[in-house]
């Protein structure tokens, strides 16, 4: 029975992606609560990216500080699962604070360094800032600068080369 909850799940979620990304369907309050019903129901169950997204969603959009620590916490979760653009997120809300999460620099650099590596080209911008100017106390050091800096080039390239269609591919 797991692997038909799993499945079920993973459905649940591809449909509420689906709704978000739908730009036919109409931005009505009865879809928003919809899609924000089908995401919480995955992130309970544990599915990585539902807890990821759906996290971002209510720190973002919350409207209680309830809310919003909840979000946090459905980040940091999937921060922990390995999900590269919850370790990002989980990063920025060390970097930041909030009331869950006090500020802490040195848990932003470890969260910013994990998607770094993992391919998220803005953690690795991020760190690239953080040692040219000395910021989350971090010294400044110009080679740590160039090897994140060069990761964020990369992946970003990489990112681009997916998005555009090889034009002289055509026979």
């Amino acid at each position: 029975m797991p692997q038909a909850s799993s499945l079920f799940t993973r459905l649940e979620y591809r449909l509420a992606q689906q709704l978000v990304h739908t730009r036919w369907l109409p931005r009505s309050p009865r879809t928003q609560k919809l899609t924000m019903h089908l995401f919480q129901r995955c992130a309970d169950a544990g599915h990585t990216a539902a807890l990821a997204q759906y996290g971002h969603m209510l720190f973002h959009r919350g409207v209680s500080p309830q809310d919003k620590a909840r979000g946090a916490r459905y980040v940091i979760e999937a921060a922990h699962g390995g999900d590269t653009c919850a370790q990002f997120r989980a990063g920025q809300i060390h970097e930041h604070g909030c009331a869950q999460y006090p500020r802490r620099e040195d848990h932003a650099v470890t969260w910013y360094a994990r998607a770094g590596e993992d391919g998220h080209p803005q953690a690795a911008a991020r760190l690239a800032r953080a040692y040219r100017t000395g910021e989350l106390g971090l010294p400044v050091d110009a080679e740590r600068m160039a090897y994140w800096q060069r990761l964020a080039d990369q992946f970003s390239g990489s990112l681009e080369s997916l998005d555009m269609p090889d034009v002289g591919a055509r026979h």
